[in-house]
Parts: structure tokens; sequence; C-alpha cells
């Protein structure tokens, strides 16, 4: 048995944990602990005495108490003994990469439609608690890296990413058009989630980044999800009305590209009927354009309103539409409105002109004493 005099390790970048090739000792050895690092005295599995300082020390039994006791090391002189040594690099390695092996389905909380994704990014690491490491993952192995932890936690991840970003993006109602302005925010969820399961193995999670969520541009899925939004933006933009109106004229060009005697005469009837419709929404609705031209001479005009549902406005509309409006549900007693007059926006069923439609009345007049 040959008694080593000097323990000591230089760690490379991606080791984590080294195990001493000797465990035959003698008490005076020298340890050298390097800055980043820390020395564990083993036996039986079981971690014992430690070295947490950087230092070069010289073993005797005062430092190695527990490990002595076990032992039972004779006092003083160079008694031989055997205990396994452990270094433990406490360096953060922070170029860990990380990616979806293949897409993974998400479903659009604004859209509700299912589109595949794939997501790339890095982390980084650091032993947080070394006791926790030696003995559940390093075991009886003579060396422990930054490998073999991405290897074990690889699925880990996959599998919880996918209900991270499903979870982040359902809570803050954040579209897959919109994935990657929001990536700041993700990472840290996704760092705050996975960590308790770093820390079952004495690892903490020093960082975690998304550096991009990618979709494929010609997935079908994909090319609908744009179109839905283009519709909802449209929509906005054009109002109810003209927006109706502009999905009819659609329909109607359609009905007319019909070819063949019997398809010809379809869309001769479709198109007929289509644009009878929209004869009559069009009608209506310029007529409320040129009901809000002046021209000589003067006449009274009626009055026209602003509306706000759902915190959008719309308007001019005449009292008519509104009206309409509010037989359909679409415009509630709460529903903001403005019309010329009023000096800011007050809810629909105060206005005089509209309480009955609500079923609401005025309290009676005050008696005259």
């Amino acid at each position: 048995m040959t008694l080593i005099d000097v323990v000591k390790w230089e760690a490379n970048s991606r080791e984590l944990i080294y195990k001493f090739p000797s465990n035959d000792l003698r008490l005076g050895t020298q340890l050298v602990v390097y800055t980043g690092q820390s020395a564990y005295f083993v036996k039986g599995g079981k971690v014992l005495d430690v070295f947490s300082e950087p230092g070069t020390y010289t073993i005797k039994t005062e430092n190695i108490p527990l490990l002595s006791k076990i032992i039972n090391i004779p006092f003083g002189g160079d008694s031989p003994f055997q205990a396994e040594v452990w270094f433990i690099n406490h360096l953060a390695v922070l170029d860990s990469k990380w990616g979806t092996p293949t897409p993974i389905q998400l479903e659009d909380p604004k859209y509700e439609i299912i589109v595949p994704v794939r997501a790339f990014g890095q982390y980084g690491l650091r032993v947080s608690d070394p006791k926790v490491l030696i003995e559940n993952l390093a075991g009886n192995m003579s060396s422990f890296t930054i490998g073999k932890i991405e290897s074990y936690f690889k699925g880990m991840m996959m599998s919880r990413f996918n209900n991270i970003l499903s979870d982040k993006m359902n809570k803050d109602g954040i579209s897959i058009l919109n994935l990657n302005s929001h990536l700041n925010d993700i990472s840290e969820f996704a760092q705050q989630t996975l960590q308790s399961e770093f820390n079952k193995y004495g690892i903490g999670l020093e960082n975690f980044y998304i550096m991009s969520i990618n979709v494929p541009e010609d997935d079908p899925s994909f090319i609908k999800l744009k179109e839905a939004k283009e519709q909802v933006a449209k929509l906005r933009v054009m109002g109810r009305e003209f927006y109706q109106a502009d999905r009819s004229f659609g329909v109607m060009e359609k009905a007319a590209g019909n070819e063949g005697a019997m398809g010809g005469a379809i869309g001769i009837g479709m198109g007929m009927n289509a644009g009878m419709g929209v004869g009559g929404q069009m009608a209506g609705i310029v007529g409320q354009q040129l009901n809000t031209q002046a021209g000589p001479p003067p006449i009274p005009q009626p009055a026209t309103y602003y509306i706000a549902p759902n915190g959008q406005q719309q308007g001019p509309l005449d009292f008519t539409t509104v009206c309409n409006y509010i037989t359909q549900g679409q415009i509630r007693p709460d529903t903001l409105a403005w019309k010329q007059g009023l000096p800011t926006w007050v809810a629909i069923s105060t206005l005089t002109e509209f309480i009955d439609k609500f079923g609401v009345t005025p309290p009676p007049l005050p008696s005259v004493q």
C-alpha cells in the first residue's frame, strides 16, 4: 500500500465532481483546496468531514473528527487510514444548451388554433448542495461532468417546458404570434418553475434563457392563425357594419364566378340576393354618411351617437342603429356612449331617449307643497 502525501485536484471547466483516485491516506497528508473548490471526506458512501475554504491543510485527527470516530484512527504519528476524498467545483457553468428535438403543439389562447412550435436556449448550473449531489447522483463514479447533468435533466426539462410555456401563455393571454416579444418574462417563469426539480439533486439553476421560439411559416395551422388575426384586426378598424358588407361582397363575387348553366343560374341568384342585402346595408351606411354632411339650406340633423362596447369606439351611429344594437344585446345598460353636447362619456342607460329600451323608468316627480 502506497500512502499518498498530497491530495489535490486541478479541475477543468466541465467537471463538477472529482474523486481522488486513491483512498490510501495517512495522518500528515497534505490536502490542497483551490479557489472555487471544496473537499469532502467520504466513507461507505456517507459524507463526513468537509474543507470548504481554499488553502493547504495537513490532515490530522483534529480536522477530520467524524472520520476519526468511525475508523478509530490511532492518535499521532503517520497512522494510515482509508477514506475517499471528493472535490467539488463550485464555479458556475453558464453555457449549457437546450432545445426541443421535435415541435411541441401549443393552442393559441386568443384564437384557439393549435400550432407546432420549436424553442431553443441556454442555461447555467452551479453545485448548491455538494452533500446531496454526492449521495444522490455521483454515487461511486470517479467523475461527474456537466454533460451527465445535461443528459439526466434533458427529458425532464423538455417535458416540463411544454406545460410551462402553455401555462404562461394562458395566464397572460399571450398569442403564439407575439411569443418572441415576451421571451424575458417566459424565461424567468421557466427558471422559477424548474429550479425545484434541480434542487432535489443539489444543483442550482443559475439562469434559464429562451433565445428563440420558431414557428414554420408554411405550416397550415400557422397560416390559419395569421388569417384569424387579420380578420379580427379588420373588424376593429372597419367597424361591424362595414366588415359585414365587405364579407357580403366577397360572397357575391364567388357566387358570380360559378360556371355552367346551372351554376350560372345559382350564381346569379346568390349574387342578386347578396347584392340586395349589401345594397340595403350600404344604403343605410351611405345614408348615415350623407346625413352627417351639412348643406344649404341648413336643416335640423338627427342626433348621432358614439358607443364603446368592450372599450372599442364605434360611430357615428343613428338612433335606430343604436336601438337595434340594444335589442341584439350588443349594447348593455353600462355601455359608454357620447353625443354632441355631452361633456364626457356616460352610461347609455342614463340618456333620456334610451331609458325605456332597458326597462328603466324615471322616478316620480316630487309633489309641490
